[in-house]
């Protein structure tokens, strides 16, 4: 790899956008946990792995706000120490992004049956693996200061390091180009089958009293699922440019719009996840509206008002119209 490039100096006005974009993030993410924590009736286990990518997301916040505040110019024992967070967070923040992804795929697509020890394998991997490789970055002294060439002020892998490449990728980078491929790959499998299991059903109920109400949740649902990977990939793709145009060794990698949008993209995931999962859906939010206005919600009427969004409902509706369960569960499934 030719020499390090010189430092890339992040301006007053970038930083604040960054530290904006991490303040929002956090707000999402503390929204999600306590929306969480509130109301016992949405732990569904979807919502419950969005928890724990919520966990790790705002520690990724908190890290990199801090690493931006500070600015470093040089590697530190507090340099190392928010490098060493954001390290285990961010990528922790993957594999739960990807955890995600794949017990819908699980569920809805193959139709099996998930316990504990799928949530399981889960934590171990999801908290296991970024632990245990972001410890041996650190005993290894591979945590430090990074000229912001491949971060937006904040620490990363060490500019000193000789297979700093090495460590570049996996700290980070190789599990996030892995979840520009799976992301796509999972999502896209899971809507083809909902589509499937939407032709189905038509040819068994051409016409329901209930259609026009429920079509536009399906849709609403769909635009969910190709959403997902989509926000993932606008967010993160910025890192992976900057990363590569330090790999080539080009001062475009000093560019101010790509060290801003760097710097969003990384800090922002829990803020997206916000939108999406609680103002975006129809239940969270009414219950969250309601609570902020001190409304009294109408208890009776709660279950009417549920939509069959999967991200709510632990079990699918049950029609005697429909011909089987194979056709069923991964319609009602993903809505």
């Amino acid at each position: 790899m030719p020499g390090p490039l010189p430092p890339t100096e992040v301006y007053a006005s970038e930083r604040v956008v960054v530290l904006v974009s991490c303040v929002l993030s956090f707000l999402g993410s503390s929204l999600l946990v306590c929306t969480h924590a509130l109301w016992p009736e949405l732990r569904t286990r979807p919502r419950q792995l969005l928890l724990y990518l919520s966990l790790a997301d705002l520690l990724s916040a908190l890290s990199y706000f801090y690493g931006v505040l500070q600015d470093f110019d040089r590697t530190s024992w507090d340099c190392v120490l928010q490098g060493a967070l954001s390290t285990f967070s961010n990528t922790s923040s993957f594999f739960w992004t990807m955890a995600i992804a794949l017990y819908l795929y699980i569920t809805i697509v193959r139709g099996s049956p998930t316990g504990t020890g799928l949530l399981c394998c889960f934590h171990v991997v999801s908290w296991g693996v970024p632990l245990g490789i972001t410890v041996a970055a650190v005993a290894l002294k591979k945590i430090g200061y990074d000229a912001s060439n491949v971060s937006v002020g904040w620490c990363w892998v060490n500019l000193d390091a000789e297979d700093r490449v090495l460590w570049m990728l996996l700290t980070g980078k190789v599990w996030e180009i892995l979840a520009y491929v799976t992301l796509p790959v999972l999502y896209i499998l899971i809507k083809k089958h909902i589509n499937r299991a939407h032709a189905a059903l038509s040819e068994y109920r051409p016409i329901l009293s209930r259609a026009p109400a429920f079509q536009p949740r399906t849709s609403i649902a769909d635009k969910k699922l190709i959403l997902i990977p989509v926000i993932f990939i606008i967010l993160r793709i910025w890192s992976t440019v900057r990363f590569i145009l330090t790999l080539c060794n080009s001062l475009a990698v000093q560019n101010s719009v790509l060290v801003v949008l760097h710097g969003i993209g990384n800090t922002f995931q829990g803020g997206a996840n916000c939108i999406m999962f609680v103002l975006c859906t129809r239940v969270v939010r009414t219950r969250l509206f309601s609570s902020i206005c001190c409304c009294h919600y109408d208890e009776l009427d709660w279950p009417l008002q549920r939509s069959n969004n999967y991200w709510q409902c632990p079990e699918p509706h049950k029609n005697k119209d429909v011909p089987g369960p194979e056709q069923t569960k991964p319609l009602l499934s993903s809505t």
